[in-house]
């Protein structure tokens, strides 16, 4: 028999229906809803559709910046926005199909990449090593730290002030968004895990949002996340990087260009595979009708490349879907209710696309160049912060410097400050401090 129940949002919902109890739709702080009618997740997804966050991603590199794009070539490569819309519509189609809200996956896929700072993961690793004495940074960690403190949105009373909960999501929000489900000191390689998804000054939220969850397993909307995030990128990076003229089709058919590729592939994205394994995965692709066995840049060559952009993103999101249902059968599959089954020639086929992306765009010789360029200025930046802080820092980060009972939560202060900054905000922000 269904039950239904008030949701915290003053509207009754189905939980049989929904697949989502009241605990799904809890808030951090409790709230009233200003315009009834709408669901619990409707209003995350608008919450964050509408955050200062989400809009400074515009200003944040994916792969290929603006500038390194030929002046004759009519594209505009993605941001970290654009990659987030796009894998907000993968994860929204492929979450729906799987019984999930749509609007909660969405929400969880709009949020993924919001603690992003500048530079791309090159920033990611500057960041780290300038955050070392208040416990490192990790951009999924700066996602939750922003959602639920840093993006203004609501404030309670704390003390002779107040003090921000950020967009006050639900738990189901939240835990959605998680993507690597304990600290660093609770990761799979222990103090040593490179991915994590709360900061320790965090941990009561994290807590919070975590109630009833298995410990260390992504809920099955944060898996369905997690592959709408790698099929999205691995799709779009190949698209850019035809699109800018780094890549040509045909080098992945010549021996020595493969191998190395298949090498790098192992070592970065799929450890557990063979090149041989990986080889079969390329070829199974170059054998499609539709896939991109040239570019020149011609109308017909920019309508044939999407075509291929959307046939792999449709061979991947049905893939998981078939395999998913073989599984755990019919019916809404919700948070722990089930596991996301991606089999493993989809999964290699995403990784060597990755590897792709990764061979002929981030590793040519004029990125290093960049790269080093950009930890300089992470690394300078973060030391003209600490000496001229607080009094350089912008007003809410000011804020929580003052408001700091120690110097480790001083500096996470001046790393939460750089890693809202666009690419070009920080570039200018240096110049300023530290160019002479």
């Amino acid at each position: 028999m269904a039950v239904t129940v008030p949701g915290m949002d003053g509207i009754a919902q189905d939980q049989t229906a929904t697949g989502y109890d009241i605990s799904a739709q809890e808030r951090w702080v409790s709230e009233p809803d200003k315009r009834p009618g709408r669901t619990a997740f409707q209003r995350d997804r608008a919450r964050v559709l509408h955050s200062a966050a989400l809009r400074r991603l515009a200003g944040k590199t994916q792969v290929v910046a603006p500038l390194e794009v030929a002046p004759e070539i009519n594209t505009s490569p993605r941001t970290r926005l654009t990659h987030s819309l796009e894998c907000a519509q993968v994860g929204r189609e492929l979450g729906a199909a799987l019984g999930c809200d749509p609007d909660l996956v969405e929400t969880a896929c709009l949020a993924h990449d919001l603690g992003h700072p500048p530079f791309g993961h090159n920033g990611e690793q500057a960041l780290n090593a300038f955050a070392a004495d208040c416990g490192g940074f990790e951009g999924n960690a700066q996602s939750l730290r922003l959602l639920t403190r840093l993006e203004p949105k609501r404030f309670v009373p704390d003390g002779d002030g107040e003090r921000s909960v950020g967009l006050n999501l639900t738990r189901a929000a939240l835990d959605a968004a998680t993507k690597y489900p304990w600290t660093r000191a609770e990761g799979p390689d222990g103090p040593r895990s490179p991915k994590f998804g709360v900061y320790e000054d965090d941990a009561p939220v994290f807590a919070w949002l975590r109630e009833g969850a298995p410990e260390g397993r992504q809920c099955f909307e944060a898996q369905v996340m997690d592959w709408a995030d790698d099929v999205a990128y691995s799709v779009h990076d190949l698209e850019d990087g035809l699109h800018a003229g780094h890549l040509d089709p045909g080098l992945l058919l010549a021996e020595p260009e493969r191998r190395d590729l298949f090498e790098l592939t192992v070592k970065r994205y799929a450890p557990d595979a063979d090149t041989e394994e990986l080889a079969q995965a390329l070829d199974r692709l170059h054998d499609q009708e539709w896939w991109p066995h040239s570019y020149d840049g011609s109308a017909v060559a920019e309508a044939r490349l999407k075509d291929a952009t959307s046939q792999l993103i449709g061979r991947f999101c049905l893939e998981a879907e078939r395999a998913t249902r073989a599984r755990h059968g019919p019916g809404r599959l919700t948070r722990y209710q089930a596991e996301l089954v991606v089999p493993r020639a989809a999964r290699l086929e995403c990784a060597v696309l990755k590897g792709v992306a990764n061979r002929y765009v981030m590793q040519r010789a004029d990125q290093e160049r960049r790269r080093r360029h950009q930890r300089v200025v992470m690394a300078e930046l973060g030391e003209a912060l600490m000496r001229r802080a607080p009094e350089a820092l912008a007003p809410p980060f000011r804020t929580l410097y003052h408001r700091a009972g120690d110097d480790r939560a001083r500096l996470r202060a001046v790393v939460d400050q750089i890693a809202s900054l666009t690419d070009a905000s920080a570039v200018a922000l240096h110049e300023r401090l530290v160019v002479r």
